[in-house]
């Protein structure tokens, strides 16, 4: 396996590590009414990789499966870096 491939497994994992775990947090953070993570941040995690991550945590720990925007929104995201990594994984 060459270097970069390597470094973009590892760094899909990382970032799928980070979504699922930080929509788990603010699910924890809205059972006690305590300061949420902003919206954009938990697409932001998606956007920049974490896609599958997020929606697994979305489902996971049932957070934010009520907002039409991410319940349409992750799905696409994750949808876009499949086609995107499968174009680029094209010899």
């Amino acid at each position: 396996m060459k270097t970069p491939t390597l470094i973009g497994i590892i760094y899909l994992i990382i970032t799928n590590i980070i979504g699922y775990a930080i929509m788990g947090i603010d699910k924890s953070k809205a059972k006690k009414h305590a300061w949420r993570i902003p919206e954009k941040t938990l697409f932001g995690i998606s956007i920049i990789g974490g896609s599958l991550g997020t929606l697994l945590g979305m489902y996971s720990f049932r957070h934010k499966t009520k907002h039409w925007y991410f319940v349409i929104g992750m799905p696409v995201i994750l949808i876009i870096h499949v086609v995107l990594i499968g174009y680029f994984s094209m010899p």
